[in-house]
């Protein structure tokens, strides 16, 4: 039997304008926007909204509003009966899959993220990470030459789609593997506007402090499996889902990975809940025939997403 994925974005898939149109319309998402504001002690809402940008992508800020977005919206389509069979989130967003899989309560997520948020930030001085995505190599030719970089720190960070990683960690390390990676005949090498270097070793600092947040969370066992980004397999138990959320820190996302064990586990529809469609767009990546790929970021999309996993025209 066919089944369905929610799959939940990650940062840099925010943008001043997110789930205003869920907020004028919906007084369900409504009363849980609203609860974000309330429970950050903030108009979490009107930088969503308003912005400025600058302000908006900081990662602090960006994290708990990516996750509310796509709560929200998950709330919405639960509503219109719509239910996924896994669900799975690129690196914050594995906080969203989480609440979705009644692992965590939003009120928990949104709290715990502002605060990795903040860690992520602060693990690294300004100007010493870097992120680069290197386009036209696969793994194991990036993977060689990270390791042959002896200068400092550089590792694979995510791996999202073939021929389309993500590296990170020291500055002058990420930049020497990034020219090494172009005259092993990567077609493209960018650096990423990032504010660290997330998902690398140097995330230490942020790891343990996560650690003692996440600590006394109660985490329950998941309604449906969630796929993990720490080793792209399906959990249910709450504490080992905990415990990956911590690793997640330091560890790569194996996004690419993730996304084949769910197609080998049946899934044939990937719906991508909130704020923009970088996910789908990998997903299209990895597997192009025999699936169906849905984004759901405003009513319109909801409706149109709604429709189709019902069948109807």
């Amino acid at each position: 039997m066919a089944k369905t994925a929610f799959i939940f974005p990650g940062q840099g898939s925010q943008h001043p304008g997110m789930a205003e149109d869920i907020y004028n319309h919906h007084e369900g998402a409504k009363a849980l926007l609203d609860s974000a504001d309330e429970k950050l002690n903030e108009s979490l809402t009107g930088l969503m909204f308003n912005g400025p940008e600058d302000v908006l992508k900081r990662t602090e800020n960006a994290q708990p509003a990516l996750l509310s977005a796509s709560i929200a919206l998950f709330e919405m389509l639960k509503e219109q009966g719509a239910a996924p069979d896994f669900t799975a989130g690129h690196s914050l967003g594995e906080y969203s899959a989480l609440v979705a899989a009644g692992v965590m309560s939003f009120t928990d997520a949104v709290q715990t993220v502002r605060k990795r948020g903040l860690f992520m930030e602060e693990a690294v001085p300004a100007g010493k990470g870097a992120m680069s995505a290197v386009m036209g190599l696969e793994r194991e030719e990036l993977l060689d030459i990270t390791s042959s970089i002896k200068d400092g720190v550089v590792q694979l960070a995510n791996l999202n789609a073939p021929g389309q990683i993500v590296i990170s960690g020291d500055k002058e390390a990420v930049e020497a593997a990034g020219e090494a990676a172009r005259e092993k005949g990567a077609k493209r090498v960018i650096p990423l506007p990032v504010s660290g270097p997330f998902h690398s070793s140097l995330m230490e600092p942020a790891r343990d402090k996560l650690l003692a947040v996440l600590e006394p969370i109660q985490f329950e066992h998941s309604s449906v499996p969630v796929i993990t980004n720490v080793n792209a397999k399906e959990e249910t138990r709450g504490e080992i889902l905990k415990q990956k959320l911590i690793e997640q820190v330091t560890s790569p996302v194996y996004w690419e990975d993730s996304v084949r064990r769910m197609i080998e586990l049946g899934v044939t529809k990937f719906v991508e809940v909130g704020s923009g469609n970088v996910l789908s767009g990998l997903v299209r990546r990895v597997q192009r025939r025999g699936i169906e790929v849905h984004s759901v970021q405003d009513m319109a999309s909801l409706e149109k997403t709604v429709s189709k996993l019902k069948g109807e025209s």
